[in-house]
């Protein structure tokens, strides 16, 4: 036997002793789908497990650094430790990674799912997404959502439109993530096939709402999925009132009670109660009683915080912006006459079969993979007077 043979077949006994270890009920790495055809060897050896991979290609790609500019809920305050995009999914990291060490899942799976979960963030957030969708919903488009946006961010847009060849465990994890949506139990959706997975996610672009009706296929996935809520709520909370929005005195006392008043308290909680009340269960369970703190304190945020006037004021502001922007770059799409717009640029750089793609597709493809200072620079170019000085100077 070769060298390179011996050290495949050592990997691979290494990954079965590996899988043995894992809960029932965890996605094991011999069960890792790939959507992808590829042409690299099946022989080559690499050391990394194979959702480990997956990792990788999420933290290397174009997609992930840029959420160091994109902000997670409060947009338009300049103080430096208000939650940016790239610390919220490291959070998010963090805590499913904590449940699931305690629920001996695989961490790998996890770990690549929350990384990526919102590479398809548009610039502003959930405001910016908002206004995206509109503006394909008033084109009778469809649907725009971060999270099939981070699907088609990994498979169609990074490298140029090659894509990479992610997992389908971690696509799919990624597509489900939807961290707006609160179950006290969270089960999987066990028999989804390849198949199911791309009628999901063509029906998130077409179909309204429809991201909120699906179920991720792993217990990593919905992992992810509760951790994304466990890792807002408490920092949300302390970023409003960092910013002066609301007083720790405003929480709701049955929230304080049970969960605490700061983030740490109520991180700790909410992990510690779904890993004890999840544990050897093939789904995911809180707590009656967490339960029902989490949802008075879902409530709270949505209401004092995501909805309070100074927010809705000012994210009338964002909305208009990046509509703005969206109907200008459709225009400069649409312009046969002049070709060295930014969007031109972006289809041009693009691998061939880009270019067949709809008009309202590649105009959400550019303007959701700005980030927020880029979108605003781009704004102010295009549509504020420039300061000039004595005479007009010829750009």
């Amino acid at each position: 036997m070769k060298k390179e043979d011996k050290i495949i077949h050592s990997s691979l006994i290494e990954t079965k002793l590996m899988d043995e270890r894992l809960s029932p009920y965890a996605t094991k790495n011999s069960e890792c789908i790939k959507v992808k055809h590829t042409l690299k060897p099946s022989t080559e050896f690499d050391i990394r497990w194979p959702f480990e991979k997956d990792i990788d290609r999420v933290l290397y790609s174009k997609s992930y650094s840029r959420y160091v500019d994109k902000t997670q809920a409060l947009s338009f305050f300049s103080n430096i430790h208000i939650t940016k995009r790239s610390l919220h999914v490291q959070w998010v990291s963090r805590i499913a990674r904590q449940i699931g060490r305690g629920l001996n899942l695989n961490l790998d799976l996890i770990e690549a799912i929350a990384l990526g979960h919102d590479l398809g963030h548009a610039p502003y957030g959930h405001v910016g997404e908002k206004a995206i969708n509109d503006c394909l919903e008033e084109r009778h488009f469809g649907y725009f959502t971060h999270n099939a946006n981070s699907v088609r961010n990994l498979l169609f847009i990074e490298r140029n439109g090659v894509g990479y060849n992610v997992s389908l465990q971690v696509l799919d994890g990624i597509l489900c993530h939807n961290g707006e949506i609160l179950s006290r139990i969270y089960k999987p959706d066990r028999q989804k096939t390849i198949q199911q997975f791309w009628q999901e996610y063509e029906k998130c672009w077409h179909e309204k709402d429809y991201s909120k009706r699906i179920l991720p296929m792993t217990l990593e996935g919905c992992v992810v999925r509760i951790s994304d809520v466990i890792s807002y709520v408490g920092k949300d909370i302390e970023d409003a009132i960092k910013v002066g929005i609301i007083n720790e005195d405003d929480l709701p006392e049955e929230v304080v009670r049970v969960l605490g008043k700061d983030n740490k308290s109520m991180i700790n909680r909410l992990i510690g109660d779904i890993v004890i009340h999840s544990y050897r269960k093939p789904y995911l369970e809180f707590s009656p009683e967490v339960y029902a703190a989490l949802e008075v304190l879902f409530d709270f945020i949505s209401t004092h915080i995501h909805h309070h006037p100074t927010l809705v004021k000012e994210n009338e502001k964002l909305t208009r912006l990046v509509k703005e922007l969206y109907n200008a770059f459709y225009e400069d799409l649409l312009d046969d006459k002049d070709e060295d717009h930014g969007i031109d640029r972006h289809v041009f750089k693009m691998i061939e079969t880009y270019k067949e793609t709809p008009p309202e597709m590649i105009v959400s493809d550019y303007l959701s993979g700005m980030t927020d200072s880029y979108a605003l620079r781009v704004y102010e170019d295009r549509f504020l007077p420039k300061q000039h000085g004595e005479m007009i100077q010829d750009d």
